[in-house]
């Protein structure tokens, strides 16, 4: 069985309320969800609140046009980078990937 991919597609977001956002919507993650970074890394590392096909498979989630809120807000970005890679680091099944785009020749 493999793992369940996610896109999380940063295209357009500005600011740490619309990464939050995404990150509520692509991972489809419960009302609850408290949109901030303690609430990312938690629900990141709890499988229960994952989307239901990657509980037992595992998740990868792909991380797609990032570079803009990157340059926009650095500070939040390290923040968002960090708390990604230590859900990652921490939890077993969960992959994050940044992806770096491609040459447009």
């Amino acid at each position: 069985m493999t793992e369940l991919v996610v896109t999380l597609d940063l295209d357009g977001v500005t600011d740490k309320a619309a990464l939050m956002d995404r990150c509520a919507e692509a991972l489809r993650l419960p009302d609850w969800f408290g949109r901030n970074w303690d609430a990312l890394a938690d629900s990141l590392s709890d499988r229960t609140v994952w989307p239901q096909d990657a509980r037992e498979r595992g998740l990868w989630v792909v991380v797609r046009n990032w570079r803009s809120y990157a340059e926009e807000r650095p500070e939040e970005w390290r923040v968002a980078r960090d708390v990604l890679t230590e859900a990652a680091d921490r939890t077993r099944d969960l992959t994050v990937l940044l992806d770096l785009g491609g040459s447009s020749k």
